[in-house]
């Protein structure tokens, strides 16, 4: 590749690329550089480390999927607003397995404190739950839930877990099912309190 032109943007979707392509911990600022054909000091003056770019992967990633997401779920609510995001979630992570991966590092609050992508995120999650009825802190906890199913079930998924011989997405279709029969029903607090 031609040595001009590299910017942040460009190696974050380069890196991001070779995320999807070979995992995400097998990005590093040596392999990048190579692909731009620099030396690894090069990348520097764009990047402070690989910590960094991972970051910048992440928050690409979560801008990406949460433009999915709102566009799928715009519009909708209960059930069919479940299962447009459940279906964008699952949709990107299979089609970018290594942006999505940077999706679920753990990310400081300074790192994501201008992340568009993460912020609505959350929005879209609280949104589409309080068509349920919830209210903090019950939120939290069915956030919580959905995320956890949905990673679990993408991870599993994407790693090859599912040996049984049932097709992946009808079981998947089965557990947004279950999961909107919970959330319709979602259990009083032990405490009493609303």
């Amino acid at each position: 590749m031609v040595r001009a032109g590299i910017t942040v943007a460009g190696l974050t979707e380069a890196a991001a690329a070779m995320a999807d392509e070979s995992g995400l911990d097998r990005v590093s600022l040596s392999a990048l550089a190579r692909q731009f054909g620099v030396k690894d000091a090069s990348l520097y003056s764009h990047v402070r480390n690989l910590r960094e770019l991972r970051v910048r992967i992440a928050l690409l990633a979560s801008e990406e999927m949460t433009a999915g997401i709102a566009a799928a779920v715009a519009g909708r609510a209960g059930k069919d607003a479940l299962v447009a995001f459940a279906d964008a979630y699952r949709e990107y992570a299979l089609a970018h397995p290594g942006r999505y991966a940077a999706t679920q590092m753990r990310l400081e609050a300074e790192e994501v404190s201008g992340s568009v992508g993460f912020r609505r995120s959350v929005e879209l999650t609280y949104g589409m739950l309080r068509a349920y009825g919830l209210t903090e802190p019950d939120l939290t906890d069915a956030g919580r839930l959905l995320r956890s199913t949905f990673h679990g079930y993408v991870h599993l998924e994407l790693s090859g877990g599912f040996g049984h011989s049932r097709d992946v997405r009808e079981s998947w279709s089965r557990s947004l099912d279950a999961l909107h029969a919970v959330l319709e029903n979602w259990p009083p607090r032990p405490d009493g309190s609303t």
